[in-house]
């Protein structure tokens, strides 16, 4: 499976942004998706996951609500809704598909992450 992102952009403090990940190979609908970010000078964060019949999703706590993710297996695309953002939001954002859900979710694929910057 190979994967891209996009979607990513600079918008304002409270604004909002779908990013796309866009998937390859028979096989993507058999795995779970996730969404994590890395921003500047700190370690690659978990965001999100769905399971491969787009029905349980999970989220890091610090999200609070502000993101949903959702899969269109046909189309074999897997998105992140975004909405309030924060300066803090700012980060590169990869999706990636794996095994396991939430906390537990073992990337096997990555995209190649798509920049988002949310400005102040």
């Amino acid at each position: 499976v190979q994967l891209q992102a996009s979607g990513g952009g600079l918008v304002q403090a409270g604004g909002s942004l779908r990013l796309s990940c866009a998937g390859s190979g028979r096989t993507f609908s058999n795995y779970a998706m996730g969404w994590f970010r890395q921003a500047p000078g700190k370690e690659r964060e978990w965001l999100s996951t769905i399971n491969t019949g787009g029905d349980r999703s999970d989220y890091a706590d610090s999200l609070k609500g502000r993101f949903t993710i959702s899969r269109d297996n046909a189309k074999k695309m897997v998105f992140l809704q975004m909405n309030s953002l924060k300066p803090e939001d700012t980060a590169v954002y990869y999706c990636a598909g794996g095994y396991g859900l939430a906390y537990e979710f073992s990337p096997v694929y990555w995209g190649q992450g798509t920049l988002v910057t949310v400005s102040s």
